[in-house]
């Protein structure tokens, strides 16, 4: 018979096998729940979208941020949904588009990207049609403002351009995106810390980000306003030079440029994009959609072009997204009426 000490490690062995069992068991069991979940998804999903393809309006021209991110969002999706559709309809901040968007009410397989300067737009342009006739799903992004000039340019610094808008403000023409966008506050703010009136700003306004692009490119403003991952290509091949960030601290997507704080300036200002569904979807509809954006934000796909574009991570759903959103307009209105954009 064997001694106590021959029957250890037996005994070990077979706990290890057992063990080993068990692991492999519970493993099987977890992926066929989320098999499970996955698939009660996707069908959820199919049935939302009623044999449809899902399409993304981008409210502007392309090239400019709500058309990148559309089309982020498209490429992140393509796993999940499949194939997609983004089209453009651009001018006056979004409320050309905005307004066509929500006749598709209860139609769960339109979209459209949003944010703050669709905000701006609405009040400046009076616009009849306002964020309160969709249904906001979720903040995607929040992204930091890169004030520029041609590389030609005889501006070497943030500091010059805020001398010389302390001499004449009405002299520096900036250009940047729609009116009452976030560009255009970042322009009245700049005049206010610099001690000149808001008002006065010379700002160039344009349809999208492409058409602004082409005016900072040629020369014929001062300077530039746009967010970082619209103009850092140019920024890298030297077509531009960057004078300063809106964030507070330096930015590791923008190497070695100041912030407004390091050249005397008290301004911060980030922009924000969403996305939004027509009003009217059932509360299933509007579930799958909130599954399906879930998803996408937790993808691998997804995550690398947050970090390819230098956009920060800022997903926000549910009752914290509708208090973001109403304090954002408030903020907002309050901005845009302190530099004489809205009464």
């Amino acid at each position: 018979m064997p001694s106590d000490g021959s029957l250890r490690p037996r005994r070990s062995r077979l706990g290890l096998l057992l063990g080993a069992v068990a692991a492999v068991a519970m493993v099987a069991v977890l992926a066929v729940t989320g098999l499970q979940q996955r698939s009660t998804a996707a069908s959820a999903l199919e049935n939302a979208l009623g044999g449809e393809q899902l399409r993304i309006m981008a409210p502007a021209e392309p090239g400019g941020g709500w058309d990148q991110t559309s089309r982020a969002v498209q490429t992140a999706l393509g796993d999940i949904v499949g194939r997609t559709e983004v089209y453009n309809v651009g001018g006056a901040g979004g409320t050309i588009g905005l307004p066509q968007f929500v006749r598709h009410e209860g139609r769960a397989s339109e979209l459209m990207v949003t944010g703050a300067i669709m905000v701006g737009a609405i009040l400046t342009n009076g616009s009849d049609a306002t964020l309160d006739d969709v249904d906001m799903l979720a903040r995607l992004t929040t992204e930091y403002l890169v004030i520029a000039v041609p590389a030609d340019s005889e501006i070497q610094s943030m500091e010059q351009l805020a001398d010389m808008m302390r001499e004449d403000v009405g002299s520096v023409s900036i250009a940047g995106g729609s009116a009452g966008g976030v560009e255009q506050i970042l322009t009245g703010l700049l005049a206010g810390a610099v001690g000149a009136d808001p008002r006065e700003a010379s700002y160039v306004a344009h349809s999208g980000g492409g058409e602004a692009l082409t005016t900072m490119l040629s020369g014929r403003s001062t300077a530039g306003i746009s967010g970082i991952s619209e103009l850092a290509p140019y920024i890298e091949d030297g077509s531009m030079r960057a004078l300063a960030v809106s964030s507070p601290e330096p930015l590791d997507s923008m190497p070695g440029v100041p912030t407004l704080y390091d050249a005397g300036l008290d301004v911060e200002l980030q922009n924000w994009r969403g996305i939004a569904a027509p009003r009217g979807l059932t509360d299933d509809e509007r579930e799958a959609l909130l599954t399906m954006l879930d998803e996408m934000h937790e993808s691998e796909a997804w995550q690398e072009i947050l970090a390819d574009r230098g956009w920060e991570d800022a997903y926000l759903t549910g009752p914290e997204l509708q208090e973001f959103l109403a304090n954002d307009i408030e903020t907002t209105e309050n901005v845009l009426r302190q530099i004489g954009l809205v009464d």
